[in-house]
């Protein structure tokens, strides 16, 4: 990889690993929202399905965006407004209007990934893209079990309100990062927004919609989703419960998955570049039907083995980031026709997350109805159904356009 192209991967693994304090810090506000506020699980579903919803409806909107604006003015007023959003979110009480925050907060952090994946496009070609995506991921996998450890730590000491503001200041503080990014080659601080400058907004549009692959893989993505922030979202509030430990302790178990998401985000993209011809398919397939049988393993050992417990998520963690990144960034760039990467990523990010959305609200159901076997369970049989529409793909290559960038 040159120098210039390994620094701007680089400068993007802080900036977007950045955004993932400002988001995966709610699960440790989840309990406090509980026993302070006395809301049900459901009701919490609820709250958590907001962002997803508005996240989803903001990577198709602004994937299509990032073909047209600075990929920089979108992260900043991403980065900022977010973490504004969560000091206002701990500042609330009410239902509806901690619903409506956490769902703006969604559309703020979906100003992330679409422009971060349209400098990826500009900078790294289709023979390296898997790697660097690879990378990146493991960012704010990195930033993930760090959020975990904040978080919980904060929720401890400063109640369930510390663990929205001191993830906050951090994002604050990391927007400063934005300074530094090149966004092209040809464009070294002229803060030019996309390569297809004669491109417009309904032609993006047309050859999105247009694409089956990118429907597959929003599917897959979509189903996957639901298992990830079953673990993401709720998975730390199921370990409190069912070993009977407190919310800080919980959390540092739960630090260990995306530490294994960290190698599962980089040796997907390797994997798939060394031994598939950067083929990303077989590679998702493979993993998600692995995270499906791990995930019935955790359902059965979660409660009675400590060690049996983080053994499986890091396991876990790495099945889940692993196809999770070449879903979102990776395997959509590849797949994408006439040069539109971001508008390819808005578009499975956008299906995806209405994955999420009903993922949250089933999990919430599934435990208020049946309890947490049923709901553990639901999020094996999704990684189960993400792994048979990944496979519809397993001899799809890189477009004609995107493998010459």
């Amino acid at each position: 990889m040159p120098p210039a192209e390994r620094s701007v991967v680089w400068l993007l693994w802080i900036i977007y690993g950045a955004f993932y304090f400002c988001r995966t810090n709610i699960s440790a506000a989840v309990p406090g929202l509980q026993t302070e506020l006395g809301f049900t699980k459901t009701q919490i579903g609820l709250i958590l399905g907001g962002l997803k919803l508005a996240y989803g409806a903001g990577q198709f909107l602004n994937g299509q965006l990032a073909e047209q604006v600075s990929p920089r003015l979108l992260l900043a007023l991403g980065m900022l407004c977010s973490a504004a959003l969560n000091v206002v979110f701990g500042f609330s009480a009410g239902l509806y209007f901690l619903l409506f925050v956490w769902a703006a907060n969604g559309y703020c952090q979906a100003l992330g990934w679409t422009p971060v994946m349209r400098v990826v496009a500009n900078w790294v070609p289709v023979a390296r893209r898997g790697r660097a995506i690879g990378i990146i991921g493991t960012g704010y996998q990195t930033t993930a079990a760090l959020t975990f450890v904040v978080a919980g730590w904060s929720a401890e000491r400063l109640g369930w309100r510390g663990a929205l503001w001191v993830p906050a200041a951090m994002l604050a503080a990391a927007a400063a990062m934005l300074f530094l990014l090149k966004e092209a080659p040809a464009a070294a601080g002229a803060g030019r927004a996309a390569a297809g400058s004669g491109s417009t907004t309904l032609r993006n549009l047309r050859l999105t919609l247009a694409n089956p692959a990118l429907w597959l893989l929003a599917l897959s993505l979509g189903l996957l989703n639901a298992c990830r922030y079953g673990f993401v979202d709720w998975g730390l509030t199921h370990l409190k419960e069912a070993r009977g430990i407190g919310v800080g302790r919980a959390a540092l178990n739960y630090a260990i998955l995306p530490l294994g998401g960290v190698a599962g985000a980089y040796l997907a993209g390797w994997a798939s570049d060394r031994f598939f011809a950067s083929r990303r398919a077989p590679v998702i397939a493979i993993l998600l039907g692995a995270l499906s049988i791990l995930t019935l393993a955790y359902e059965r050992l979660a409660a009675s083995s400590a060690a049996w417990t983080v053994a499986l998520l890091l396991l876990i963690g790495f099945t889940i980031y692993g196809p999770q990144v070449l879903l979102v960034g990776t395997a959509p760039a590849d797949l994408s026709r006439g040069g539109t990467p971001a508008a390819a990523a808005g578009l499975v990010n956008f299906i995806g997350y209405l994955g999420a959305y009903s993922g949250d609200l089933l999990t919430g159901r599934l435990v208020d109805l049946h309890g947490w076997r049923a709901a553990v369970l639901a999020w094996a049989a999704c990684a189960l159904l993400a792994a048979a529409f990944a496979a519809c793909l397993w001899p799809a290559t890189a477009t004609r356009t995107e493998a010459g960038s």
